[in-house]
Parts: C-alpha cells; sequence; structure tokens
C-alpha cells in the first residue's frame, strides 16, 4: 500500500495555510500500538520501516528520506535513502538539514519550562502579568463572525493556556472568516515556506517584529473563550515573546544558551548558515504525480534571518540535533552528564497540561493529552502513557516514549504533510519493527 501512487493534489487545496503550517504531528499518536513489552537494550534492525523509506525513494515520491531512532541514552541507528535533491548527488546522510516547522513547538515549550523552573513565571500565571495589554481580552461569539460581535473574555490568557492551544488564539491555517484576514493584514504569519508566490496561499503581510507582533495580537478579538477549547494557535510564537521579555534574551540567543549549547546541538538554526546551504535539503510539493519544487535548499527562503525566532515553526535542524533533545527528554532533562532542567521539570512538560475546562472533542487530539507543545500520553490504548511528541509541516515526525525507554524521529521534506501518510504512520512503523523482533527473539521481551 506505501508503494502505491499518491492521488494527485490540486494546487489551490494542497497550499492551504493549515495544510502548509499545520504541523499537525503523528495523527492518531501511537494508536493501535500492541500492548506487547520489547526491552531496552534490543537492536533491532527496522527491516519494516527501512523498505518504507526506500520505496518512498524508489517510487519518487521524495527526494530522501531518513529514520533516526535510539533506546534510552544510546547511540542512535539511522535509516537513510534518496538525496537531498531530485536528480541530485548528494545523498541524505546525519548532516542533512531539515526544515523542522511545528517540531520547533516541543522545543519552544521547554525552554518555556525552564522559566517554570527558574521561578520566574509560572504555569497558571496570566499572560497580562507579563504584557499588560492582554488584560481585558475580547472574544468573538461566533469563531468565524464578524469582528465587532463579541463579548469580553471570561478568564485571562494563561501560560498554560499558551502552551496546550487553549488559550483562544486564532491561526491563519487554521481559522476562517474575517479574523483569519485580520491575521493576515496584520502580519500575524509566522511562518515561512517559499521565496516564490505559491498558488492558493495568501501569504499576508509582512511578519514584524515581536514586540510589534504581540501588540497587534492583542488588538484582535479572541477566537474562543480562554481554556474552553483546543485550537491550532501561534501561542508558541506568544510564548517567544514571553521567553524574551522575562529572560531579557531573544528565544534563540536563550535556546543556544540554556539548550543547544550544554546539549552540543550545533545543527539546529534560525538562518541556516551560507556555507551549510548545500546540506539543506529541497523542500518540494507533490503534484500530478510528480515533486514541485517550491524552496530548494541552494536558495532556500531559510538562509534569511526571519523577523524574529519563530516558537512555532522556525528551527531548521539535522536530525541528530533533534535526536539529543529527544534524548535529553527521555533522560527527563538529561543528556550524557549534561542536565539542562529538573527531572520533575521534564516530567511536568511531558504530561497532560490540558486545562480540565478545555474541550478536544473533533480536534487533533481528541482523546490524547497535550503538554509543553507536544500530544501527550494519556495512558489508555490509543494514548499510551509516556509518549510525548509532534511533527511537521514538512512530513517530519518525532517522539518519545519515556516508559518503554525509546525515542525516534522520521525526516522528510514535502509540503502539505497529509500528503502521504509517513507523517501520521510513523510511530506505527516503528513499533510495528519492534513487535516483530520481538516475537521473533531479536532481543530479550522482558519488560
Amino acid at each position: 500500500m506505501i508503494a502505491e501512487k499518491s492521488a494527485p493534489l490540486s494546487p489551490i487545496s494542497s497550499f492551504s495555510r493549515r495544510s502548509v503550517l499545520g504541523g499537525i504531528g503523528t495523527g492518531a499518536f501511537l494508536a493501535g500500538m500492541p500492548g506487547l513489552a520489547f526491552a531496552r537494550d534490543m537492536a533491532p534492525a527496522f527491516p519494516g520501516l527501512t523498505k518504507i523509506i526506500n520505496e518512498y525513494v524508489a517510487d519518487r515520491k521524495v527526494a530522501g528520506m531518513l529514520a533516526m531512532i535510539g533506546f534510552g541514552q544510546k547511540s542512535p541507528q539511522m535509516i537513510a535513502a534518496g538525496r537531498l535533491s531530485l536528480g541530485g548527488d548528494k545523498p541524505v546522510d546525519g548532516n542533512t538539514l531539515w526544515r523542522m516547522y511545528s517540531q520547533t513547538k516541543p522545543i519552544t515549550g521547554m525552554a518555556t519550562m525552564m522559566l517554570i523552573e527558574d521561578g520566574l513565571i509560572s504555569l497558571d500565571q496570566p499572560l497580562s502579568d507579563i504584557f499588560p495589554e492582554f488584560a481585558d481580552m475580547q472574544v468573538l461569539v461566533d469563531p468565524e463572525g464578524a469582528l465587532d460581535n463579541v463579548e469580553p473574555a471570561k478568564a485571562p490568557i494563561t501560560i498554560r493556556q499558551l502552551q496546550t492551544h487553549t488559550a483562544g488564539l486564532g491561526y491563519t491555517i487554521i481559522s476562517k472568516g474575517p479574523i483569519q484576514k485580520a491575521y493576515l493584514a496584520a502580519g500575524l504569519t509566522p511562518g515561512r515556506v517559499s521565496r516564490s508566490p505559491i498558488p492558493g496561499m495568501d501569504t499576508g503581510a509582512a511578519t514584524p517584529d515581536i514586540m510589534t507582533f504581540m501588540k497587534r495580537l492583542s488588538e484582535l478579538p479572541l477566537v474562543y473563550q480562554p481554556g474552553t477549547q483546543w485550537s491550532y494557535s501561534l501561542s508558541h510564537d506568544v510564548l517567544s515573546a514571553v521567553i524574551e521579555k522575562v529572560s531579557g534574551k531573544p528565544l534563540d540567543q536563550f535556546l543556544q544558551e540554556r539548550m543547544f549549547g550544554p546539549l552540543g546541538m550545533k545543527d539546529m538554526f534560525y538562518q541556516v548558515p551560507a556555507d551549510r546551504a548545500d546540506d539543506l535539503a529541497d523542500n518540494y510539493a507533490p503534484f500530478a504525480g510528480s515533486l514541485i519544487p517550491i524552496d530548494p535548499g541552494a536558495t532556500s527562503i531559510f538562509l534569511d534571518k526571519p523577523p524574529f525566532a519563530f516558537g512555532s515553526t522556525g528551527l531548521v535542524g539535522t536530525a541528530g540535533d533533534y535526536d539529543k533533545f529527544l534524548q535529553m527528554l527521555l533522560g527527563f532533562g538529561q543528556l550524557g552528564n549534561v542536565r539542562v532542567m529538573k527531572p520533575e521539570t521534564a516530567r511536568l512538560g511531558m504530561s497532560n497540561l490540558l486545562p480540565e475546562t478545555a474541550s478536544t472533542k473533533g480536534t487533533w487530539v481528541a482523546n490524547h493529552g497535550f503538554g509543553a507543545g507536544g500530544r501527550s500520553g494519556l495512558g489508555t490504548e490509543v494514548s499510551p502513557a509516556g509518549t510525548f511528541g509532534w511533527g511537521g509541516a514538512a512530513g517530519t515526525s518525532a517522539f518519545v516514549d519515556t516508559v518503554r525507554g525509546l525515542r525516534a524521529g522520521g525526516y522528510t521534506q514535502y509540503i502539505p504533510s497529509n500528503s502521504y501518510p509517513f507523517q501520521s504512520d510513523f510511530p506505527k512503523y516503528v513499533y510495528a519493527d519492534l513487535i516483530g523482533s520481538a516475537r521473533t527473539g531479536a532481543g530479550n521481551t522482558s519488560p
């Protein structure tokens, strides 16, 4: 089934803001995973996942694809196939740079948890304590209705709500009607895709600097009452501003000092250095059985400095660097001998932080929890305990399973991410191989 050609995509429908920047995560995260345990010291060959990756490349569904999987604090295994560009000579490898898009959100989420650990903010603190302009917000009576049909917010926006997309904020990739148009006109569009216009995608006005961004956002009504509804939003860009205001350092500097530097994540960028352009994979749009290049690595828009360090979509990096972030999470704040946050802080960030008043019915996270920027397990069959992760708009996916001591990331570059099932099914591919290895005696099957 994986090797079958995907249906042609309309250039208009496939480039909606929702599909381009949605970063939907991993679909039904770990849904259907058998209850069979596997050992943390196993070293399976992942034959099923390897076959799928090779088929994607052989069928020219993608130019290149890579998976990186690790156990506990051990070095990861890597499966790679293809090239950085169709017809190119440079193979995908550990130096390849990938657009992470919404896989940025868990990193921003954990940076926010560091400030909570520092005692500089608290999880249920109102945003208006930090940015007074967000006091006394107005809320749309109809999320898709007129901007002047509003009612007062019944509760303040909190840090918890920003972490979990329950603050009531909109998103041009999700919102519809007048509020979407207002966001576009105000440049509340933190995300970059291509230097060239893309059919069907309204990029809106230029995104401003971060403090202007916050001022313009505060002047528009919320889409939902704070704390009542899970709705994918630009809340992690708001958290980027929170981090800058509270720490006195822009998000990129904060991450470098508190996370990237200590963890040895030397290949994670908001602006790809010119001398690394030839390591950046091309980004494509699948259309009518072909791949249309929309952001070639050599001339990528990610070679430019962004208006600010987008907390939601901005990072580009190697699979190995993101694996170090996952390894830190699996170590509950520690990688090797380096600790960047306390175990209780990491556990809290990966736990279900959703307000009890928030509904997730009919959303991407229905029947799941949500933590600091990523989906979290509730301890059910479809939402296993100890799982945490999210994906990106260009088809990437990453998660940890702290119960089984597993971390995994899947990387490729195509937009929209739902063009193929790779992102949504990546966790299933990983677990299927692990279960198969356990059943055939490839490792000790004790928990």
